[in-house]
């Protein structure tokens, strides 16, 4: 496993070219051999790639892209991106199975096809699962990380740019996060999981809700190699933060 620690910033369908400015201390911070092992990525929106990956052309900092088709190169279909397209722009990860695409009607059957297109044309892949409240409340979360994993990265060979994000679905954007106890069962289920695919030790990373507040708290559970920060990650100062606090 690398020892980088991610700090992936999900940006969602938020911001504009001024929001390219909020980079400058960012690009700063990942200079410093202190902060080496931080592997900074900003997932912008699609209309903002092309940018983002000009202003951090010169530093650590990476960019990929927050979807893309299961067809991996060009076809008909509106409004949507290829991997092609976005290793074109010079993107290098991209995320798959974020809940809110899910909830939008995306299938593990899904999420499968995308992983198998993006992999194909070399893009690494941050693959979200997690389960909603109403499983957790029924007490299913393990069966349904089981089949997320199962089916998600079914007929996959080649792990190496595979990285698993645990996002429990009822913490994203609730300010709510899972115990110690329980996040550190659901990660060790996860890592049980995919030993039964590969031999790799997949980096798991921890998505939902975190802020410059608790991540004192999640940098010490065990078994996270780095966090999805959503709204936390496109004010400046909370994003580095949560870097400081969890490289110190």
């Amino acid at each position: 496993m690398t020892n980088n620690i991610y700090f992936i910033a999900n940006w969602k369908m938020y911001g504009g070219t001024s929001s390219l400015s909020n980079l400058n201390k960012l690009i700063n911070l990942s200079k410093l051999k202190k902060y080496s092992k931080a592997k900074i990525i900003y997932f912008p929106p699609f209309t903002l790639i092309h940018n983002f990956i000009n202003k951090v052309k010169r530093s650590k900092i990476s960019v990929g892209g927050q979807n893309c088709h299961h067809v991996k190169n060009y076809g008909s279909f509106t409004g949507s991106i290829s991997p092609k397209m976005l290793k074109d722009l010079g993107c290098k990860y991209v995320i798959l199975g974020h809940s809110e695409n899910r909830t939008a009607g995306e299938t593990n059957d899904d999420i499968n096809k995308k992983i198998k297109s993006a992999l194909n044309k070399n893009l690494k892949i941050i693959f979200c699962i997690g389960e909603t409240l109403l499983e957790k409340r029924n007490k299913i979360t393990h069966s349904v990380l089981k089949k997320q994993i199962n089916h998600g990265l079914k007929g996959i060979k080649n792990f190496r740019n595979i990285l698993i994000a645990y996002e429990p679905v009822w913490s994203i954007g609730t300010g709510i996060i899972p115990k110690e106890n329980e996040l550190n069962l659901n990660i060790a289920k996860i890592r049980k999981l995919i030993s039964k695919k590969t031999k790799i030790k997949l980096p798991i990373l921890y998505g939902g809700s975190v802020n410059d507040k608790n991540i004192n708290n999640l940098k010490n559970i065990s078994g996270i190699k780095g966090f999805l920060v959503g709204s936390a990650s496109q004010k400046t100062k909370k994003f580095i933060d949560i870097i400081k606090k969890t490289i110190n």
